[in-house]
């Protein structure tokens, strides 16, 4: 008796049900969300430091051009070309420094030059100024 009550008890207990277990996504779903949100943010911080970045190097060209000693011409015109190229970002620098750039060239590649002219000193200076208010 005492193993048929046992059997009895076998028969009222049921099988194992199959419980869905979604865990094992959800954790890799959790690390792939994190894991873009902080490229984002990674991308986002690194854009804006590159941006101010290029901002205080333009800042630092400008003054540079602004320091140009014209005592030395041949000198001070190939400065004046290398910082006046680095800054001729947008449309009207571009323009103001392919006018430039012919002017300065005759005070460049030769062994003596003369005093630059004021034709040229007004150009540099408005390109000068036009560089320092699009900063």
């Amino acid at each position: 008796m005492n193993e048929n009550n046992i059997s009895a008890q076998l028969r009222d207990i049921k099988p194992l049900l199959e419980i869905p277990d979604n865990s094992y996504y959800i954790y890799w779903g959790l690390i792939i969300f994190v894991s873009l949100l902080a490229l984002g943010i990674l991308f986002f911080v690194a854009k804006k430091l590159w941006d101010n970045r290029k901002i205080n190097l333009a800042k630092g060209y400008v003054e540079k051009l602004k320091a140009i000693d014209w005592k030395d011409t041949k000198k001070a015109a190939y400065e004046a070309t290398h910082y006046a190229r680095l800054l001729a970002t947008d449309e009207r620098k571009r323009e103001l420094f392919s006018q430039l750039e012919p002017m300065l060239e005759q005070y460049k590649y030769k062994k003596e030059v003369e005093a630059v002219d004021t034709e040229t000193q007004k150009l540099f200076n408005l390109y000068v100024q036009v560089a320092d208010e699009r900063i």
